[in-house]
């Protein structure tokens, strides 16, 4: 699922990583301030690039967690000791499934239901490779067997310090569904949300306002509106009405619009 993520956002932020290499005209042209840099997109990705790593440990020792023992050796990478609420993994700086070097002690708290399986990981000095991860993330997944839907949402409350001391903290909530169809062509990804990011001063707000969505035939997001903006400048990214094809469209701060190529 996170490599559905990426493909996501690595789709998304595309579109306006060309703002400083598109043409348009003179009218249409934003200021400096109103375009987002690739720098700045990347700093944008980082969060969910280094908690990836974190969520993907999580989810093999989460999926290993009915085993009825106090304390389990999971595996040469990790301990877990699990309770009857959660379970407090620890890693010995090792590489799982050929990440980063993990390494730290993370919390787990859960609660499962019929329908919803939910539960919040609160990391302290947890480290991916050289970077520190702190805050929590809280996972509700949430299934449908009549609809055929699986949707996972993240909110989360965390900050990352890299290896140069620069600190980017995230705030917000994140959907993402699986909508299954009779055949790969008619399964549907969405994504859906709200969070801000701070870094080197700058506030980025990123908000879908109608869901982004594709099939797993198609490399491209197909439709849905997303807002990112930068200290409050807004530029509005629409992927479109449904027909595959690597076209979206940028409506600028002053109304100004043009197609970009993904």
């Amino acid at each position: 699922m996170m490599r559905l993520t990426q493909k996501f956002y690595a789709v998304a932020f595309l579109g306006i990583a060309v703002l400083g290499f598109q043409s348009c005209s003179e009218d249409g042209m934003p200021s400096e301030d109103e375009k987002l840099s690739q720098a700045e997109l990347q700093t944008i990705l980082t969060t969910d690039e280094v908690a990836g790593v974190a969520d993907n440990a999580l989810a093999e020792i989460y999926a290993g967690s009915t085993a009825k023992i106090p304390t389990a050796k999971i595996s040469d990478c990790y301990t877990a000791e699990f309770t009857e609420t959660g379970f407090v993994a620890t890693f010995n700086n090792c590489v799982l499934n050929g990440t980063d070097n993990i390494n730290g002690t993370v919390t787990v708290t859960y609660e499962a239901g019929t329908e919803t399986a939910s539960f919040t990981a609160t990391y302290v000095d947890f480290y991916v490779g050289t970077i520190k991860i702190n805050g929590t993330r809280t996972y509700v997944v949430n299934t449908s067997v009549e609809q055929s839907t699986v949707s996972f949402t993240v909110t989360s409350d965390m900050s990352i310090e890299m290896e140069d001391g620069s600190v980017i903290s995230e705030a917000g909530e994140k959907t993402f569904g699986i909508t299954f169809g009779e055949d790969l062509a008619s399964t549907v990804f969405s994504l859906s949300g709200h969070w801000t990011v701070e870094a080197d001063g700058n506030v980025y707000a990123v908000e879908t306002l109608e869901d982004l969505q594709g099939s797993a035939a198609c490399d491209y997001l197909t439709t849905g509106v997303m807002v990112v903006s930068k200290n409050g400048l807004a530029v509005t990214i629409d992927f479109g009405d449904g027909e595959c094809d690597d076209v979206a469209t940028l409506i600028y701060p002053n109304g100004a619009s043009e197609e970009i190529s993904l």
